[in-house]
């Protein structure tokens, strides 16, 4: 039976793999696909050699967005965003939250500026460590990396951090 787009309806079949859909047939391109996951933490941090309010011991609430980019493997994925999470969890995050950013970050100026790159490597370094596997746990071929970090230090203040600008400089 043929419906109308937006018309409401209560499915009649629930699509069965390989009964309904092929595996050969999850794969709709081939095509490089960006995907994007936000993260928030809490974290206190003062400026050096500044003048102005940021020199005094302060906090905020951060958000970092992580640009993933990729060809999608043979079920049609391009980076399990479970698989961002783990590598925020693991690799990211206990620096980061609810922690002296002066104090756990390496030697520099936290300013948005600084983090954002240090952000970025953190990232594509755990990507080219990491085995990009599928669900069903056999390793693909697909080539991630990192296209972009943006990192909001208040909701309307940003430093952004790009592929293009981290490999050519």
């Amino acid at each position: 039976m043929t419906h109308t787009p937006g018309e409401f309806r209560i499915i009649d079949n629930l699509q069965r793999f390989e009964e309904d859909i092929r595996h050969d047939e999850l794969k709709y391109h081939n095509k490089r696909v960006l995907v994007c996951k936000e993260f928030t933490f809490d974290a206190a941090h003062h400026l050096h050699a500044y003048e102005g309010k940021c020199k005094n011991l302060h906090g905020h609430t951060y958000k970092a967005v992580f640009g993933i980019s990729g060809v999608v493997n043979d079920i049609g994925i391009t980076v399990d965003f479970g698989e961002i999470k783990d590598i925020w969890k693991k690799h990211i995050e206990p620096y980061l939250d609810h922690r002296y950013l002066n104090e756990t970050l390496p030697k520099m100026n936290t300013t948005a500026e600084n983090m954002v790159v240090w952000l970025f490597e953190q990232m594509e370094q755990a990507l080219q460590n990491n085995l990009h596997l599928n669900h069903e746990g056999s390793q693909h071929s697909n080539v991630t990396r990192t296209e972009f970090v943006r990192l909001y230090e208040t909701p309307t203040s940003y430093a952004e951090a790009r592929r293009e600008w981290m490999l050519s400089e």
